[in-house]
């Protein structure tokens, strides 16, 4: 009892060992198992053998009593290292290769130990090394020891592991031997600190008051679509990552919350809704859905009245087909430009030889004068017919006069009033070329316009 009472006193010296604050999880650890001690003479001029003869010859050197024989404590440091204390008790009844009558065995060990668990990255088998030191009794006779530890756990969770641990002791006295101790045990790891119950300690939470997933370090995904709340802009309803959270109920690309019209498939440049008409003006504010048309007229096409193709909008006269250059309304008399067009049209016109009929090549000349001048509806016109000087100089006049007229009435079948247009036959008096030359007088045979 004597020694008992030495043993636990000890104890209690190392478990009050006051370590540095520690923020790892679970920094507290106890330990409960058995030991066997070896008493088998070891190290330098040791009679039997040297450090390492017959280490593992249980049988024969191994004290060890069947029942928890050593518990310890330990509190984890920073870095890697911890500090265990541990106290143990065993009955030795062999001593190297002889035998002892039940000799009592305490001992009471602090130890520094470093794990290699990150090193060799594994968080199941953390092998570590240690020294330190402690005070150990063989019965009556008691002293300190330099301790050199060896051992690994496998831990089974994050708080509950397996143990085995071999522990060379130094004695720094000769009436005390040299020795090992081997021990295997459970350890039980405790002390980390979950205010919200998640399972994930405070120091790793980024959420400690409100439970939350390891995925996102202990924060919340209250609508389960994969994004933590934090960074979920609609946390209660269940979206998509491109969306931040949010859903995009009719898949076009637009979250709902940004969608005025959530329920039908439209355009990110309309907010989310359809345009059938492809004018730019979403359906539900366009007044002609299926017909393309500006904003400003709601999405309708502006009318075109008189179909002189400037709108009624732009057109200063709405119902009078007009020019787009005079704003809609007809132009008065044709510039000098147009007259230019006209007559280069009027040149081209082919008659057959010696008469007022056309040629079929002209007829498509014809029909763009025509347009021209419907284009002016109220300016008058001069159609003038002239002749080369082949043939006698009457036969020429009443071909041209002949000429002129048919111009004018094949303007006036297609649309142009009578009233606007007259006819002139000059013959061969008014040249523009030579009548000497082919060329010359095909330029002669030619119908002018001119404006009135």
């Amino acid at each position: 009892m004597k020694n008992l009472s030495r043993l636990l006193f000890a104890l209690v010296l190392v478990v009050s060992f006051n370590a540095n604050a520690q923020d790892e999880n679970n920094p507290w650890k106890i330990g409960i198992g058995v030991n066997a001690v070896d008493l088998y003479p070891v190290g330098e001029e040791a009679p039997l053998g040297d450090y390492f003869d017959e280490f593992f010859n249980a049988n024969d050197h191994y004290n060890f009593i069947p029942m928890l024989s050593r518990i310890t404590v330990s509190r984890y440091l920073s870095d890697g290292f911890t500090f265990t204390a541990a106290g143990a008790f065993n009955q030795i009844e062999k001593v190297g290769d002889s035998r002892a009558d039940d000799l009592s065995y305490y001992s009471a060990d602090g130890t520094v130990s470093y794990s290699f668990g990150n090193i060799i990255n594994s968080s199941t088998i953390d092998p570590y090394l240690g020294v330190g030191g402690g005070y150990t009794w063989i019965d009556e006779i008691g002293a300190g020891t330099l301790n050199g530890t060896l051992g690994f756990d496998v831990w089974f969770n994050d708080n509950l592991g397996f143990n085995v641990q071999t522990s060379y002791k130094h004695a720094f006295e000769d009436y005390l031997p040299k020795h090992w101790q081997h021990s295997v045990g459970l350890n039980i790891k405790f002390g980390g600190k979950d205010t919200d119950g998640d399972g994930i300690y405070d120091k790793d939470d980024a959420c400690p008051d409100v439970p939350g997933l390891e995925a996102f370090n202990g924060c919340p995904d209250s609508d389960n679509d994969g994004i933590e709340d934090s960074k979920d802009d609609c946390p209660n309803e269940a979206g998509l990552a491109e969306f931040n959270g949010c859903p995009d109920s009719d898949s076009d690309g637009v979250a709902d919350k940004d969608d005025d019209c959530p329920t039908v498939a439209g355009l990110k440049a309309l907010n989310g809704c359809p345009d059938a008409d492809g004018d730019g003006v979403a359906d539900k504010d366009d007044q002609c859905p299926n017909e393309k048309g500006p904003s400003a007229n709601n999405g309708c096409p502006w009318p075109d009245t008189d179909g002189d193709g400037v709108l009624d909008k732009d057109d200063q006269c709405p119902n009078e087909a007009g020019t787009v250059a005079n704003n809609g309304c007809p132009e008065v008399k044709p510039t000098e430009e147009v007259m230019k067009q006209l007559n280069e049209y009027a040149r081209t016109i082919l008659f057959d030889t010696g008469k007022a009929s056309f040629k079929q090549e002209s007829m498509e000349v014809l029909a763009a004068m025509t347009a021209i001048f419907k284009e002016y509806p109220q300016a008058d016109f001069s159609i003038d017919g002239h002749t080369d000087s082949v043939g006698s100089k009457s036969t020429n006049q009443l071909l041209s006069e002949r000429r002129a007229n048919a111009v004018r009435d094949y303007l006036i079948a297609n649309g142009i009033s009578a009233e606007r247009l007259t006819a002139n036959g000059f013959g061969e008096d008014y040249p523009i070329a030579s009548n000497k030359t082919r060329n010359g007088r095909k330029n002669n045979r030619r119908v002018e316009v001119k404006l009135k």
